[in-house]
């Protein structure tokens, strides 16, 4: 069986993509680009640690935090199972397709079919619509087929691996409000709460402090890393193709910006968005620039990215500042 009016073509996020397919169903249809940012997504951490091959440069929050954070901004109904048993797992989410529901999953998308690059992520997040006897039908991102299939026992491996960022067989439902959420009052609350958290960061890896920090660390990841010619290509393809939009989420929350302005007249608002629309080909530079290393094995185009880097963090914290003025509701 497969549900009815589950979609969301040209996702370019997995968990957007997911939570545009799971609200669209209820009757609530929102932009990328809105979900992302009512979801509070933007962020950035700098993630390096012995048992990692590489640094990790992210431009989001943790997995499962925008639909959390977009369900209380919003005043969704979600429910979350979480469960060590394969079996009760496939159960609950049975119980809930057959009930008319779709359901989201987080996973690890190493062992799903349809995905041609074999690499271990155990933050990845699919709406799962329909099933028969060996195959689960799903929604993910534009850039993996939008809607795809897996078997049943490649879904249950995703669902069933530990590791980095993995849950034990997670799922979530979402309901809709009977009345369409104040759009404006989300806009403006979530804006100061995303730049609040971006100026004040607890740790050093985090927000305009993060970026600051890989700033002074890239110039060092040729000697960092044990394959430059594999790890800082394939860095690069993460900071602009991988699931975000491009520009390490930049892109996607400039176009947040864009949207919130023709719901919001804020001056505070109209000067953060064009402050990120001069950040985001930046963050693009920076990422030719490492891809540009990793393919010569020359450190100067580390060099040319750190001054890059250590120019957006400054820029960054400036629109932060200007977006936690936006007015109140």
């Amino acid at each position: 069986m497969k549900l009815d009016g589950v979609a969301f073509p040209g996702g370019l996020h997995c968990e957007t993509t997911t939570l545009g397919a799971l609200l669209g169903h209820a009757g609530l249809v929102l932009s990328e680009p809105m979900l992302f940012g009512l979801g509070e997504g933007l962020g950035f951490v700098y993630w390096d640690a012995k048992n990692m091959d590489f640094p990790f440069l992210g431009g989001r929050s943790k997995p499962a935090m925008i639909t959390r954070t977009l369900a209380d901004r919003l005043g969704l109904g979600l429910r979350v199972e979480e469960t060590s048993s394969p079996g009760r797992a496939w159960r609950t989410v049975v119980a809930a397709l057959d009930a008319g529901q779709p359901v989201g999953l987080q996973l690890d998308c190493y062992h799903l079919d349809y995905f041609t690059t074999k690499t271990h992520f155990g933050g990845h997040v699919v709406a799962l619509y329909g099933y028969d006897d060996t195959h689960a039908y799903l929604i993910d991102t534009a850039q993996q087929g939008g809607a795809v299939a897996t078997t049943l026992t490649s879904l249950e491996l995703a669902r069933a691996e530990r590791g980095p960022m993995t849950a034990r067989h997670l799922s979530f439902r979402l309901t809709a409000p009977a009345a369409r959420p104040d759009l404006g009052a989300a806009v403006r609350g979530a804006i100061r709460a995303t730049a609040l958290t971006f100026l004040n960061p607890p740790i050093a890896n985090l927000g305009h402090r993060g970026i600051a920090k890989a700033a002074a660390l890239v110039p060092s990841w040729l000697s960092r890393s044990a394959d430059p010619a594999r790890d800082l290509p394939l860095a690069a393809m993460l900071m602009e193709r991988g699931g975000t939009g491009g520009a390490l989420f930049r892109a996607m929350y400039r176009d947040f910006l864009a949207e919130a302005l023709t719901i919001v007249d804020d001056d505070a608002l109209r000067a953060g968005h064009q402050q990120y629309a001069e950040i985001v080909p930046r963050w693009t530079e920076v990422a030719a620039h490492i891809e540009a290393a990793g393919r010569t094995g020359s450190p100067g185009p580390l060099a040319d990215a750190s001054a890059l880097l250590a120019d957006v963090a400054i820029r960054e914290r400036t629109a932060m500042q200007s977006l936690a003025t936006i007015g109140g509701a």
